[in-house]
């Protein structure tokens, strides 16, 4: 993980981003990025990804499932699912992810939490994680 004491550099964004979304990922967004778009790009890796997911206060699982959390009660769901692959990548568990959701139907509805439940077993079946651990 990048030194966070010394304030985020102009790598790390791009650094946490590809360990925590997969190069794939990261690289079909540059490839998918035109004039109109690379700046955002540009904030979303620097401020985002560099700036907070390489601050030392959260391990990038907790980091992981806040987010899951945020996007569910959002109704963020291309996000979500997203987040739910990159979760699994870190560590997460089906079930932590699961706790997650239900946690989120008390503070955010359950309109929410349906959404986001659909969202994230789509993405455990993709990845042949139909079973909560």
């Amino acid at each position: 993980m990048p030194d966070a004491s010394r304030g985020p550099m102009p790598d790390d964004g791009e650094l946490v981003r590809r360990a925590v979304l997969g190069d794939a990922h990261v690289d079909r967004a540059a490839a998918a990025a035109t004039e109109f778009s690379a700046p955002w790009q540009e904030h979303v890796t620097a401020h985002a990804w560099g700036a907070v997911w390489t601050r030392p206060g959260l391990d990038r699982r907790t980091r992981c499932l806040v987010t899951i959390a945020l996007l569910a009660s959002q109704h963020a769901s291309a996000e979500l699912a997203m987040h739910v692959r990159a979760a699994i990548g870190q560590g997460v568990t089906p079930t932590e992810i699961r706790e997650v959701l239900l946690h989120t139907a008390v503070y955010a509805g359950a309109p929410a939490a349906n959404t986001a439940f659909a969202t994230a077993q789509r993405v455990l079946d993709e990845l042949g994680l139909e079973e909560a651990s």
